[in-house]
């Protein structure tokens, strides 16, 4: 197991380290599919998977623009992102069905951001005993599911019409 860990780890380290222009400015450039984790695009904001989840659906709402702070959006865009953060809860609670959820932003790189040009929120659905022995005392973390079959299950349901 620590193994695949290292395994994981460096791979999450040496992507990082090659990865010189914006994930969320490149994601958008791209069509939507697996390979850039887009889910939904609204029209300021959009929700995008995270690459290396916490668990599984865990997604992120970034703004269109480049910017790297909530201060520096115009207030509809803070409005559209708290919307969408609001939806993703909503869909993911019919696709996982988690018991609870955490929702947050790591803003500036003191504060842990892993791409802190680019603000946006976490949103991770979560469940009792969701942090196992595994994760506690292996430091691993383990998702039931492949990120490309997370993609197309969450993508399916912001298909769906809103009530």
């Amino acid at each position: 197991m620590k193994r695949l860990w290292a395994s994981w780890r460096m791979k999450y380290i040496t992507n990082a380290a090659k990865e010189e222009s914006c994930i969320f400015c490149s994601a958008l450039e791209k069509n939507d599919d697996p390979g850039n984790l887009v889910v939904m695009r609204g029209e300021r904001a959009f929700v995008i998977l995270n690459k290396f989840p916490y668990t599984s659906g865990h997604v992120m709402v970034a703004p269109l623009a480049h910017e790297a702070t909530l201060e520096e959006l115009d207030p509809a865009i803070r409005a559209e992102m708290m919307e969408l953060a609001t939806r993703c809860m909503s869909v993911l609670r019919i696709v996982y069905n988690p018991q609870a959820f955490n929702l947050g932003a790591n803003i500036g790189e003191a504060a842990g951001a892993g791409v802190p040009g680019h603000v946006h929120l976490h949103i991770v659905p979560r469940w009792n005993g969701d942090t196992n022995f595994m994760s506690a005392v292996g430091a691993v973390r383990v998702l039931p599911e492949d990120l490309a079959e997370t993609y197309w299950r969450v993508k399916a349901a912001f298909a769906v019409p809103q009530k």
